[in-house]
């Protein structure tokens, strides 16, 4: 049952850990879920539940408690299949994170259908999860990089984006959905066709996306969508890949072990069906089951009202963070954006704002959030990023700003 009005008070008391304080006398203000988010208790019941009455291993076991573990793993994959729109469980494999569904992919789609010369096509704001696993096999493969320009105001360029895939022929073109730095939501559907329209293959790194907005794989057409449960209020340890069936089939195993094969000799062995052949030894077992708990409980929301929801308190903390004398602010309007904020005082060390921040009882992240050649694109070492998820308020935005002006009287 959908909750009919976004009742904030509501969900944050389905979440323990915000009702506890920073520092005495002071209580918690979470603005890092770009990071990691949060986990509600019926998250935590999940996995203690598997743990208290189910534990065992997968596939393997003919006894209750392994039929009744393998059910309920694989019931979890079937939530995540759903919530994502893909129509066949069997295209979500089961990985530790986006990062790891990322390099899967490099190393088995890459190093089979890429050759010398052949062009990869990504962005300037790409995470290192989206940025490194290329250069390495770049590096390896003689693969040409190439990348669609991000705009003083933090969009991608369009134009150039079209015109690089008409140009290059590139083989593979790979972006984020949503930047972690700029929030920048990118026109998905319209890079991917466009992709497509040259015979290229597409990536998608919805480790932000999917979290906080409906993302429909049938409805992107998109190959390949990497993401984790542990920013979208599920444990971490565990991520998917979805990925097109035929695209699935025909990739070699990633890892080698257990659960991958069919058959075993001394010097030969035959590989398992899809997914299981990418999913070597035993797995995040009580890890997935909170995914999929995790799904459960965002769809129990509504992932529009949630998006809604983030796109109110972006529009605000923008406002109020406009407010604050010398403060830059990075990315595009709210209209264009999720619930991410990254900003800047000219004199001031990110670190430093972050820990007087944290003085505060608010948490933020400061540093390059693992996309250092975005950052060197705005000259510019580190930032401060405050993010915002379904649990936040207004009220922990006027805290915020409350806390930079503590910033300017402490620094000048």
């Amino acid at each position: 049952m959908s909750i009919q009005l976004f009742d904030v008070a509501r969900i944050r008391a389905d979440f323990p850990i915000l009702q506890r304080e920073a520092h005495p006398g002071v209580l918690l203000v979470y603005l890092d879920s770009t990071a990691t988010a949060q986990k509600p208790q019926q998250v935590i019941d999940a996995m203690d539940e598997f743990y208290r009455r189910t534990n065992a291993n997968i596939h393997r076991g003919i006894h209750v408690l392994a039929e009744e573990a393998t059910a309920a793993y694989e019931e979890a994959r079937a939530k995540i299949a759903r919530f994502i729109g893909a129509t066949d469980a069997n295209e979500v494999v089961y990985t530790r994170n986006t990062t790891e569904s990322i390099n899967l992919v490099a190393h088995t789609w890459g190093r089979r259908n890429l050759q010398a010369g052949d062009v990869i096509l990504l962005t300037e704001m790409e995470h290192h999860s989206n940025l490194v696993p290329w250069q390495i096999l770049a590096a390896e493969k003689n693969l040409r990089l190439e990348f669609i320009p991000v705009t003083e105001d933090g969009l991608l360029d369009l134009k150039a984006a079209f015109r690089l895939i008409d140009e290059l022929r590139p083989k593979l073109v790979a972006f984020t959905h949503m930047s972690n730095v700029l929030g920048t939501i990118n026109p998905a559907a319209k890079i991917i066709a466009a992709a497509h329209a040259i015979g290229a293959v597409t990536l998608l790194d919805g480790a932000q996306s999917v979290p906080h907005l409906p993302v429909n794989v049938q409805t992107l057409d998109v190959d390949f969508l990497a993401f984790s449960a542990h920013k979208m209020c599920g444990p971490t340890g565990v991520g998917a890949l979805y990925g097109k069936m035929a695209l699935l089939e025909a990739m070699p195993p990633f890892l080698g072990g257990g659960d991958m094969i069919k058959k075993v000799e001394l010097r030969s062995f035959r590989v398992n069906d899809v997914p299981h052949k990418f999913e070597a030894g035993t797995p995040a077992i009580a890890e997935a089951i909170g995914f999929g708990a995790a799904v459960d409980y965002l769809q129990s929301i509504g992932m529009t009202a949630i998006e809604q929801h983030e796109q109110q308190l972006i529009a605000y903390a923008l406002e109020r963070l406009a407010e604050v004398p010398g403060l830059r602010v990075f990315g595009p309007q709210a209209q264009h954006k999720g619930g991410v904020a990254s900003f800047a005082f000219q004199g001031i060390h990110p670190h430093d704002i972050a820990q007087v921040l944290d003085a505060e009882g608010i948490a933020v992240r400061a540093g390059h959030h693992c996309a250092m050649p975005l950052h060197n694109k705005f000259n510019i070492l580190a930032t401060t990023r405050a993010s915002f998820y379904l649990y936040n308020t207004h009220d922990e935005v006027d805290r915020l700003i409350a806390g930079l002006y503590k910033v300017k009287e402490i620094f000048g």
